[in-house]
């Protein structure tokens, strides 16, 4: 297929080079300031050119612009006639309705959104991450959503449906698994130096990587360890007494956290009752 990449940052960069190498045809890139730095190095030969040149009589458009940039850009291609009937419009965003693709579609393209349920830092972890990661592919109908399917089967991906009003619940997810285990990193980090450990990252993230491990081969509530789920209300006193002391602003996170832990470790039958209701108790003190 014909292909052009509105927005060739990290993402759309390593997309456009996947797809080239399934055998696709970049015609053509658009994007900011690094665009062109980032086209000679990983798509040789692959002119930039501005948006609705870009996009101009190719089979497939994909917007890779951020978030808030999605719904104008698509407009301005559809109010140029560079994006409409014959052509289908993608894209990337885990967060963005499909309706900000509805200029386009009221010009006669199909319109999909096609978001790779990964991290990327930068454009080579893009490319070495993408094969083998999920992809959530929404559409409004099975045209669509076989497109998406087949694209992200070409880049290597495992391809999922999404509904387009169950978006914002999948964004939030993603956010708990990805950004939010970096900022308990980051607390964690913190207190470990605290504690007087040296070069805390070095000697915690095999805890963590064990801990995902756990969670990859026995699923996260067997996974489960800690005060929560055996219920030690004394333990969890002395946390929160140190943190108190040592680190405030980590008390309404761990409270949080905590609460989330017990309704796990309840809901899976480890913790009775009682011994739930005792740790809810040092909780609410501390709320």
């Amino acid at each position: 297929m014909d292909i052009a990449v509105i927005g060739a940052g990290r993402v759309g960069t390593a997309l456009a080079v996947r797809l080239l190498d399934a055998g696709h045809r970049i015609v053509a890139i658009s994007g900011r300031a690094g665009t062109v730095d980032r086209a000679a190095r990983y798509l040789p030969g692959v002119p930039v050119r501005p948006p609705s040149i870009a996009a101009r009589g190719t089979e497939v458009v994909i917007i890779a612009t951020p978030d808030d940039l999605i719904e104008p850009t698509a407009s301005s291609l559809a109010d140029e006639g560079a994006l409409g009937e014959g052509q289908s419009a993608i894209h990337l965003s885990g967060a963005t309705s499909l309706g900000a693709l509805s200029a386009p579609r009221a010009a006669g393209a199909e319109v999909l959104s096609v978001h790779p349920l990964q991290t990327f830092p930068d454009v080579d972890s893009a490319m070495a991450r993408i094969p083998g990661s999920g992809i959530a592919v929404t559409a409004l109908s099975e045209a669509g959503y076989g497109l998406g399917e087949r694209l992200a089967r070409d880049v290597g991906g495992r391809s999922f449906r999404l509904a387009d009003e169950a978006k914002p619940i999948y964004h939030a997810a993603a956010v708990f698994a990805s950004n939010y285990l970096v900022a308990i990193t980051a607390l964690a980090e913190e207190l470990f130096s605290d504690a007087g450990m040296p070069e805390p990252a070095e000697l915690f993230l095999p805890l963590q990587r064990a801990t995902l491990d756990n969670i990859a081969t026995m699923g996260p509530t067997a996974a489960l360890t800690g005060p929560a789920v055996r219920g030690d209300a004394g333990t969890v006193t002395a946390n929160l007494e140190a943190l108190a002391k040592r680190a405030p602003q980590a008390v309404p996170a761990y409270v949080a956290l905590a609460d989330v832990a017990l309704d796990l470790a309840h809901r899976s039958g480890r913790l009775s009752a009682v011994r739930r209701a005792a740790v809810e108790e040092v909780l609410d003190s501390w709320r």
